[in-house]
């Protein structure tokens, strides 16, 4: 009797121990150390969530994140933006969704890191030239591996177009780069939004996961303002962001920040970006060893 009872403990401290609220999980990211985050990387590549419900559970874990515009850079040996790297202590939009994105798609830390990279830079190969600055022009195509953009399929028959002029060489020299070498050369895009006026038309076309551009409705050199993502809380959608609005990462319901929106004439619409149908599957991991053999497919 008493070797059952003892047993019957031992089960019980075990499992609170499993569950406990001093497990990584329980944190916030920004209060987890990268061990830390490793060992939660590991145990929830082990559930068979897909990328995006995975996209949806990290993402919760910055919120409350401080904001800050120039938080990573190209690490310390870097010649111009010499910030880090990977930053869990602030973060900025395009930062969020790459951190998340990348936290979403890895079984480590290695691997995470080095998929961060993947998405920041084209091939990987981190440099200011290389880094993917403009989130239409260049980190969507870079990413297509991985995204698809469904702005045409969010938004069916309320889609529009807008077309710009990018230039890379006007970006660097605003930067105070001269050296112009492996820098390419003006492009006109065209690309697909959904207009904001018909975004509660298309509510019903959204998911948790996707990820957003909002699109400037002034500018002939860029598209896209801000990124965010959608995120599903209690069975409800919320545009999930990090914004220098607030100074921090936050949720805001999405009928009510399309509200926000309907009057801010510096903005048209949104683009919508989704993890490819092939690789959001349940448990699916993505090694970075393997992404050049997704981006030849």
């Amino acid at each position: 009797m008493f070797r059952k009872s003892l047993f019957i403990i031992t089960i019980i401290v075990v499992s609170q121990l499993g569950h406990g609220k001093d497990l990584p999980s329980s944190k916030k990211i920004f209060e987890m150390s990268n061990v830390e985050i490793d060992q939660l990387l590991t145990e929830t590549s082990q559930k068979q969530m897909t990328i995006t419900g995975r996209i949806n559970y990290f993402s919760e874990m910055f919120l409350d994140m401080p904001y800050d515009l120039t938080c990573t850079g190209d690490g310390p040996y870097a010649l111009y933006e010499t910030r880090p790297l990977v930053n869990f202590d602030e973060t900025n939009c395009m930062v969020f969704c790459e951190h998340v994105l990348a936290l979403s798609i890895s079984d480590s830390w290695d691997n995470f890191f080095n998929n961060l990279q993947q998405l920041r830079y084209k091939n990987g190969m981190i440099g200011m030239r290389s880094r993917n600055h403009y989130t239409m022009a260049d980190w969507l195509p870079e990413n297509s591996w991985l995204l698809d953009d469904i702005s045409r399929k969010v938004g069916g028959q309320y889609t529009k177009t807008t077309t710009r002029t990018i230039s890379h060489k006007t970006f660097f020299q605003k930067k105070g780069i001269s050296d112009m070498r492996y820098v390419g050369p003006d492009r006109e895009m065209t690309i697909d939004y959904v207009p904001k006026e018909d975004l509660p038309k298309v509510k019903k076309n959204v998911r948790p996961g996707d990820i957003l551009a909002l699109i400037f409705a002034d500018k002939t050199d860029i598209f896209s303002a801000h990124m965010l993502m959608i995120a599903e809380k209690n069975g409800k959608l919320y545009i999930r962001e990090s914004s220098s609005s607030k100074m921090t990462t936050f949720d805001t319901p999405y009928d009510e920040w399309v509200e926000s929106k309907k009057d801010a004439d510096r903005y048209v619409g949104l683009c919508f970006m989704r993890v490819r149908d092939d690789l959001n599957l349940p448990g699916k991991i993505i090694l970075p060893w393997k992404i050049p053999q997704l981006k030849n497919r």
